[in-house]
């Protein structure tokens, strides 16, 4: 009994173990159907702030920082100052001191809108007349960890929920048997590990599940998702007595959000079962959808991505070079060559399939990395140059989900060294992306260590010039 507690108050766990266990049930009921008032966490689909144009978004992440001067954002200056020094005044700067690199990537202009893309991208570069290209990206750190924790969760320290947990508390999921934020990472994690996907002070509820997707077989993609020992009978038997003695722990602990997560899911795992067999199973899908996505891991990543959106999951992350990442500091030629082989043809794809599907226009697709890479060599000019760490000036690009689309926003100088015009930082794109799917970044918050948390904490601002 609780020491303030008077001999004849009945607690509330005194009766719910005197009325039996069904009301204990009940509780636990009442926490996986509907949102507390103290929004502990809850999955059931929300409404936003106002009219979304983005249902669901597939954030695929270019792990690594890909160059941006290879990609999309041509630079025909660094040709003509190929080994020259770019600046006097770079000459101590570690990063940007080298001798000037001029791509070795041909560029052309495609669709009716022209946007120039490199010769790494034929397939995609198809789907040009659907791509907001952002030339302006800037973020706070060149470095890995830190650039990559500001992309995902808007911060390069402190622990805070990632952009798809943000979405997931205020939206909701469409599916109650599937996750609704999944991250995909094949053969281990990016850096920064799983802080890419937490819901650090919000509810646990609303972490990203973790995915290793080098695997084909669905059991393996969702490990200890099957019980071979028990019947679905006896393990919703069990799984209700296990609920029931969670509602009498919690009864007793109003306002406790890890049990309350807790409680919530075991309940999806449960529900799991069926659903995520089928989702991840991507051998359900017709010939010519398999080999338009190819047999490739970035293939099958995407694949399975489309079919969780379809199924109603909010936010799906798809990390690509988490293993052999984009991080080209020596013989980027070889190395970006590659990356973009394997991405090509499943981004097109999955771009091709989504617009079949009527699905692209309220699906955001984004692609980019945690920074971009510098208009300088890095090491002495030689058969296999590469490029450092660049943070001022890199490239992304969106489609779908009302973004513009055949659209170029901001522009950099003529060898890419600084953004001189739009300059759009990830505070901003946070801002835009909760923009599209109905919030307003200042106004999605959670009640934390005293203070209103958000996703941009006091910064961002919308770029309409991106909006269609």
């Amino acid at each position: 009994m609780h020491p303030d507690r008077k001999p004849h108050q009945l607690s509330r766990r005194s009766l719910l173990q005197n009325s039996g266990m069904g009301l204990g049930m009940l509780a636990a009921s009442s926490l996986l159907a509907e949102e507390t008032s103290s929004g502990s966490g809850s999955l059931a689909p929300r409404q936003p702030h106002h009219a979304a144009r983005a249902k669901r978004v597939i954030h695929v992440f270019a792990n690594g920082g890909p160059s941006q001067i290879d990609t999309f954002d041509p630079k025909p200056m660094l040709q003509k100052m190929q080994g020259k020094t770019l600046s006097k005044k770079l000459e101590k700067d570690r990063r940007l001191g080298g001798v000037a690199h001029g791509s070795p990537f041909k560029f052309k202009q495609h669709g009716q809108s022209g946007i120039e893309i490199s010769e790494l991208f034929p397939k995609l570069a198809q789907h040009a007349d659907d791509l907001c290209v952002i030339r302006s990206m800037v973020t706070d750190v060149p470095n890995h960890e830190p650039a990559l924790l500001m992309m995902n969760c808007g911060d390069i320290v402190r622990p805070r929920p990632a952009v798809g947990s943000w979405a997931l508390y205020g939206l909701g999921t469409e599916n109650q048997s599937l996750p609704g934020f999944v991250a995909m990472c094949p053969k281990g994690l990016p850096t920064a590990a799983t802080a890419n996907w937490r819901s650090a002070f919000l509810p646990g509820i609303y972490q990203g599940t973790y995915v290793d997707s080098q695997y084909n077989d669905p059991d393996l993609l969702v490990a200890n998702i099957q019980n071979e020992y028990l019947l679905a009978k006896q393990q919703r038997q069990q799984i209700g007595l296990v609920q029931k003695l969670n509602a009498l722990h919690l009864a007793d602990r109003p306002g406790d959000h890890a049990l309350e997560s807790r409680i919530q899911s075991l309940e999806l795992a449960f529900r799991m079962q069926d659903e995520a067999s089928d989702a991840f199973d991507i051998t359900r899908e017709p010939a010519h959808i398999l080999e338009a996505y190819g047999d490739g891991q970035q293939g099958r990543q995407l694949l399975i991505a489309r079919r969780l959106v379809e199924r109603g999951v909010r936010y799906v992350q798809v990390y690509h070079g988490a293993g052999q990442p984009w991080d080209s500091h020596a013989n980027l030629d070889v190395g970006h060559r590659r990356l973009a082989a394997e991405c090509d043809g499943p981004l097109a794809a999955l771009l091709s399939d989504l617009k079949q599907r009527g699905m692209l226009e309220d699906t955001l697709v984004i692609w980019g990395g945690e920074m971009g890479r510098t208009p300088t060599v890095q090491l002495p000019l030689g058969p296999k140059p590469g490029r450092d760490h660049h943070d001022d000036g890199f490239t992304i690009w969106m489609a779908g989900g009302g973004v513009k689309s055949g659209h170029v926003h901001g522009v950099t100088d003529e060898v890419g060294l600084t953004t001189v015009e739009d300059r759009m930082h990830v505070h901003d794109l946070h801002a835009t992306i909760l923009h599209l799917l109905g919030f307003d970044h200042t106004k999605l918050t959670y009640r934390y260590s005293g203070r209103d948390m958000r996703l941009t904490d006091i910064h961002g601002h919308i770029v309409d010039g991106i909006l269609a």
